[in-house]
């Protein structure tokens, strides 16, 4: 995944539907933090990550696998990873993985310890569906730990007629848009609301690699109310 800014008379690439373009990306799409982007994504989820240890995880947008390998790795009881690209499933190695969306999770309410949701909702235009089901699944006092593209980088003032676009070259060489809607953190918040989780933790990583000083994504975790605390 790339972060684009093209001017008005350069090239402009078409936008593909978010199912789309993990269809034609699926094939190139390693498990692991591949770009300068990801990698400090990663590392800030990495420092907000709970132990896994013993857990019930749900790699929630699971693509790949990314998450879903690193909770295995590190111990998880059991990993779910959920994604609705099967294209992107059908190159998961984990073995409990099914076909499902962030805004209707085939699981049982309060059946899971852990989400984790990368780079995941900035795909869709409205969080508020995605928060109140990541919301349902969790136990109460569990974390769930949410990265997405800093809306900065989409909503600071344009100069020069410049449009940040996210994009990908696919195996055929043609280079694509993803569609992105850039949420700040008050739709997070806002979209939290209906449901009982509260926002523990933000963290907005700048990235040493990518020519920019601004933070290049951010990420939050939210706890799960106790029953006794709702």
């Amino acid at each position: 995944m790339r972060l684009r800014r093209t001017l008005r008379n350069a090239a402009v690439f078409q936008t593909l539907f978010s199912i789309d373009a993990y269809a034609k990306w699926a094939s190139s799409y390693p498990p692991h933090a591949h770009n300068a982007l990801m990698r400090a994504e990663e590392s800030a989820m990495r420092d907000l990550m709970p132990s896994l240890a013993g857990r019930v995880v749900l790699d929630l947008a699971s693509g790949t696998g990314r998450y879903g390998i690193m909770a295995r790795d590190a111990g998880a009881r059991t990993v779910i990873a959920l994604d609705n690209s099967p294209h992107m499933l059908a190159a998961n190695p984990l073995a409990w993985r099914a076909g499902a969306t962030t805004e209707a999770i085939p699981l049982a309410s309060a059946s899971v310890d852990i989400v984790l949701c990368g780079l995941a909702l900035g795909h869709l235009s409205r969080l508020a569906p995605s928060m109140r089901e990541i919301g349902r699944v969790l136990a109460s006092g569990g974390a769930a730990l949410i990265s997405d593209i800093h809306p900065y980088l989409f909503l600071a003032e344009v100069k020069d007629q410049r449009a940040p676009q996210r994009t990908f070259t696919a195996s055929d060489g043609k280079t694509y848009a993803v569609e992105h809607y850039p949420h700040g953190v008050e739709s997070y918040l806002r979209a939290a609301e209906a449901t009982n989780l509260r926002l523990d933790a933000v963290r907005e990583p700048r990235s040493h690699e990518a020519p920019t000083t601004a933070p290049v994504a951010i990420v939050y975790r939210f706890i799960k109310a106790n029953a006794s605390d709702a």
